[in-house]
């Protein structure tokens, strides 16, 4: 079955760090387009970084750079969010995504494109 599931939330303060980790079965991270959304309540999901699956480009949304790292673990095919200097703004539930669709970096930080998604992580920071 193919399918994304997603872990490593949970509760923390700021300036605290997380790593979720997104399994993926059947697609292979090191070569499919992947990214990882979060929403937050009341709010639009938006692309925290985004990884195309040809050239390793990655693309990570402003209020994350310096802080967040993405990486891949091919042969666990894993794809990792390290989340640094955590703040309360980055509460919301970080969902794992992925497609099998071509096109540009930027487009690969649209949720329209991407075709499997897992079941979300909740990630709380309190200040």
């Amino acid at each position: 079955q193919v399918q994304l599931v997603e872990s490593g939330g949970g509760l923390v303060q700021a300036g605290d760090s997380l790593r979720l980790s997104c399994a993926a079965s059947g697609p292979p991270v090191s070569t499919t387009n992947m990214a990882w959304f979060r929403q937050a309540v009341g709010k639009e999901r938006e692309c925290v970084v985004a990884v195309s699956g040809v050239g390793d480009r990655i693309t990570y949304v402003d209020s994350v750079k310096g802080r967040f790292t993405l990486s891949k673990d091919n042969a666990k095919n894993t794809l990792n969010l390290q989340m640094n200097s955590l703040r309360p703004e980055d509460t919301a539930v970080y969902y794992c995504a992925a497609t099998s669709k071509v096109t540009t970096s930027l487009a690969l930080t649209t949720s329209s494109i991407y075709d499997l998604w897992g079941q979300g992580t909740q990630v709380t920071v309190s200040s």
